[in-house]
């Protein structure tokens, strides 16, 4: 009679087995992990009217048809950086016109689902809708907040010179500026210098001509410039 029970597997035998199994193991995580690295990084670039590439474009694809054939993608710092990167980075565009700070942050984690990278822009439309400065750095600093705690590498834009809004409007600005250098340096966040990098230095306060198609809004020059710094700092 034929014993049902298996004589005992060699030592050796065992040993090259338990190997086997090591090896396609470390090599399935090692696939995995390539394939996370070559993966571009996902930028969730959460912000207003300057995020959402205004006034020629617009991420909502009914406020897109409204524009007809003035809508040009390339109104988007995001394209620009995504170009830039050579295809290492993606972005998110959650820009919302005419949004405050306060309407902003409540969309941050719907924005940042699964994202690598938290962009905040935000504060122009507290000023020009004349709600306080110390509120609006408040919510900012609460957004970076948030997405250091959702382990994002989190980058926030200064406010761009308004040239509609100046002088009026450029001592609030200054302001708010001064504070998201602070939230910055503070929260462990990095700073764009959207400011500077837009600024008519013959014309202090106040977009360069060509860098804005309406006072308001950068022109696909202006968001050129902004993309191309994002990018610059995104690589570093």
């Amino acid at each position: 009679m034929v014993s049902s029970v298996r004589p005992p597997l060699a030592p050796a035998l065992l040993s090259a087995i338990a190997l086997a199994a090591t090896a396609a193991l470390s090599g399935c995580g090692a696939q995995e992990s390539a394939e996370r690295a070559d993966s571009p990084t996902l930028v969730a670039a959460l912000g207003d009217s300057i995020t959402a590439g205004s006034p020629l474009w617009d991420p909502d694809p009914g406020v897109r048809a409204s524009l007809g054939p003035s809508a040009d993608p390339e109104s988007q710092f995001e394209v620009w950086a995504e170009a830039r990167s050579g295809g290492a980075t993606r972005f998110r565009n959650c820009g919302v016109f005419g949004e405050r700070t306060s309407q902003i942050a409540a969309r941050l984690d719907d924005c940042a689902r699964e994202a690598d990278v938290l962009l905040v822009q935000a504060g122009i439309n507290d000023i020009a809708q004349f709600r306080r400065v110390r509120t609006a750095a408040e919510n900012l600093r609460g957004m970076v907040r948030r997405g250091r705690a959702l382990g994002l590498r989190v980058l926030i834009a200064e406010v761009l010179p308004w040239n509609n809004g100046y002088p009026v409007a450029s001592v609030r600005i200054a302001r708010l500026n001064r504070a998201i250098a602070a939230i910055a340096r503070e929260e462990g966040a990095e700073l764009l210098p959207f400011y500077s990098t837009l600024e008519d230095r013959r014309r202090p306060g106040r977009m360069r001509r060509e860098w804005t198609i309406d006072g308001d809004h950068p022109s696909v020059e202006g968001y050129r410039r902004l993309g191309e710094l994002i990018a610059e700092r995104l690589a570093r």
